[in-house]
């Protein structure tokens, strides 16, 4: 429409009627005569309202979640996180449990041989120093850790210190093949060299070709001059098996070590040794063998004798039961 005379009158005029019928709506509260021309007017352009509506709403709903995602983003990055910490937490427990237990293993283990101890993490295994059987422990020499110390934990012989740094040490595991003991048979005392063999047993000497031994019979460590390297004592394995003789001066045993070198955590470094040797009041107590069993006895029920009955020459007299052991006896 061009911006002429007439054009901005007709506006004026629109103007004018839109403000009266605005006034008279008003003044007519509930009985306005314009409600009528309202209804008809809903009843032609409300489908096309919906209809607009259908189309726009997804485009809204679309930009606020477009808008929402970066908290649900968020809310679930939190939750993720959270979720991480308590498996954590509950992993901490785990392992804090584990420690707490070996812990006390160890502590035992040392009140028994009256060992004093500096307790001793393993924090690296020596792969970087060749083929040895070796781990890495987080006390040195600002410890009071010194070279061929003897290192135990709750199950028994773990190794001894090779070399010492300020914070940290070497210790040279009782599996390697590098490695020597003396060791001494639970029971008759007889006197064996024990030698690492890696992943398999260690394998016994002992000096006396003719000592009586049996599989699952113990040895302990016979301890060195001064309790180093090897304080006395300590339990180092049992007896799985007795290599023949043939009619060698020594036996030859395979023993398989109490401690399990590939799951070494908490470890103690023995500094100062025992005043009297222990022999093997460190070794755990043998399993007692339950007694045997005691017979049983059943109890048998009789009839009682029917009225009138007689009885015979040395029958028994009637009973409402007569008891039996499971042992048998005769009558004359």
């Amino acid at each position: 429409m061009r911006d002429t005379k007439e054009s901005r009158l007709l506006l004026v005029l629109l103007v004018v009627i839109a403000f009266a019928l605005i006034t008279v709506d008003i003044r007519g509260g509930e009985n306005s005569p314009l409600d009528r021309p309202r209804q008809a007017a809903e009843s032609v352009f409300g489908p096309v309202e919906n209809a607009v509506s259908g189309v726009v709403d997804p485009v809204g709903n679309a930009v606020d979640a477009v808008r929402d995602s970066g908290d649900r983003s968020s809310t679930i990055t939190r939750l993720e996180r959270e979720n991480a910490a308590l498996k954590q937490q509950l992993g901490s427990k785990d392992i804090t449990r584990n420690r707490a237990q070996e812990l006390d293993k160890l502590l035992k283990t040392a009140g028994a041989g009256q060992y004093a101890i500096k307790g001793a993490q393993v924090i690296a295994i020596g792969a970087a120093q060749g083929f040895s059987w070796t781990v890495t422990i987080d006390a040195g020499s600002r410890d009071g850790i010194t070279r061929d110390m003897t290192v135990i934990n709750g199950d028994g012989l773990v190794g001894r210190v090779t070399t010492v740094g300020t914070g940290t040490a070497t210790v040279l595991l009782a599996n390697d093949p590098d490695f020597t003991v003396g060791t001494r048979l639970e029971g008759s005392m007889e006197l064996g060299l024990a030698s690492g063999q890696g992943e398999r047993p260690m394998r016994v000497q002992l000096l006396n070709g003719k000592a009586a031994v049996h599989k699952g019979d113990r040895l302990v460590t016979f301890g060195s001059e001064k309790g180093k390297p090897f304080v006395p004592g300590v339990p180092v394995g049992k007896v799985i098996a007795v290599d023949p003789s043939g009619g060698n001066l020594t036996k030859t045993l395979q023993v398989q070590p109490f401690v399990g070198f590939t799951r070494l955590d908490v470890v103690g470094v023995v500094v100062v040794g025992p005043r009297t040797d222990p022999r093997d009041s460190v070794l755990p107590p043998r399993p007692t063998t339950p007694p045997p069993p005691k017979p049983t006895t059943s109890t048998t029920p009789t009839a009682p004798a029917s009225p009138g009955s007689t009885q015979t020459d040395g029958a028994l007299p009637p009973a409402s039961a007569t008891t039996t052991t499971s042992t048998s006896s005769s009558r004359d």
